[in-house]
């Protein structure tokens, strides 16, 4: 099967289990694993913050994030298609109380003057005040978008004049880094608290980490715990996302080729499919509203082609490419997938 399905899908190469099995651990909880301690100060130093702290998942680097700058009954604003809010089953409001308020903006974008309009810094005693906003690059549900730099600093200054904080969720910088040339300390200077992945595109089999100031660190590995999520001997997989970070962050200019290639040759079935010109990094979003064929269809038929992507909605597919999409999964991509859309659309 060609698996287009996310750039999690991924297997570690033998080279990057050759760095695990290389790799000297120790007892995490008792901070003993000199090769997450390497790690954290890591990635840290790369988006000029002080402190990070090493965990499973991206929603959980989210999530200790946003309760580091928010406390229970305040709000926090981001995207109506954000990860934060639609893919982590509310885990603000469940696990630390709380709020939150959407603006929708194209492909998950935003104008800054828009998030302030509606931002309320000091909504005194009897309506809820904005503590924090989230900013999702690339953004996920938007087609992989890589979110304008000008907007981001123009937000941080009118956001930092009133007082309100600014979280990254950063789970696929690396792709706005490598496409924009933006450098990673540059986008670390605007936010308050950073969010960042090694499974994604990086292709290290688990990991997240979430990166802010020394002492919002150490209060989130105690949330780290208390969540459960502490881990042991982890610099298994630390080990790994050193490898990911040593070898893959250039590379991912080959996934937003072949994901452009890819919408190009939906967009010549039909331009209102997408916009192959606004595709920019490894994810390609297909709108199917004007075909007589659902998502979940189109899914299960490019899955009897072998091949497999995402249907998240009824008419919304969704293919991301990765490092181990081979020229092999594009040949038969770029031949079957638009055949079924031209028969989509000529049934309609």
């Amino acid at each position: 099967m060609a698996d287009f399905r996310s750039d999690t899908v991924t297997k570690p190469s033998p080279a990057m289990i050759e760095a695990m099995s290389a790799a000297q651990v120790g007892d995490d909880v008792y901070g003993d694993d000199p090769t997450v301690n390497a790690l954290e100060k890591r990635v840290a130093e790369m988006f000029g913050k002080e402190a990070a702290l090493f965990a499973s998942t991206g929603s959980l680097t989210n999530q200790l994030a946003i309760r580091s700058l928010v406390k229970p009954g305040e709000e926090l604003l981001t995207e109506l298609t954000s990860h934060i809010v639609r893919a982590e089953l509310g885990a603000g409001a469940t696990f630390s109380g709380i709020t939150t308020r959407t603006w929708e903006g194209a492909r998950g974008s935003f104008k800054a003057s828009e998030v302030m309009r509606i931002a309320a810094p000091d909504a005194g005693p009897y309506l809820v005040s904005t503590k924090a906003i989230a900013i999702e690059n690339t953004h996920n549900f938007g087609g992989g978008y890589v979110q304008s730099f000008d907007e981001i600093k123009s937000l941080r200054k009118a956001s930092s004049e009133v007082g309100i904080s600014m979280h990254l969720d950063g789970a696929r910088i690396w792709n706005a880094h490598v496409a924009s040339g933006i450098s990673l300390k540059d986008f670390g200077s605007q936010f308050d608290t950073i969010s960042i992945c090694f499974s994604k595109g990086l292709g290290a089999p688990v990991g997240s980490a979430v990166l802010s100031t020394a002492e919002r660190i150490a209060d989130s590995r105690i949330w780290r715990k208390r969540y459960g999520g502490g881990m042991r001997q982890i610099g298994f997989l630390a080990a790994a996302a050193n490898f990911a970070l040593d070898n893959n962050i250039s590379r991912l200019a080959k996934d937003h080729e072949k994901a452009k290639a890819i919408a190009q040759a939906c967009a010549a079935v039909s331009p209102e499919l997408i916009d192959a010109n606004g595709v920019e990094t490894n994810i390609v979003a297909l709108n199917l509203t004007g075909l007589n064929i659902s998502a979940p269809e189109l899914n299960s038929q490019l899955k009897d082609e072998g091949i497999l992507a995402s249907a998240l909605g009824p008419n919304f597919l969704r293919l991301v490419t990765h490092l181990d999409i081979n020229d092999l999964d594009m040949a038969k991509v770029l031949e079957v997938l638009p055949k079924l859309l031209k028969s989509a659309l000529v049934a309609k």
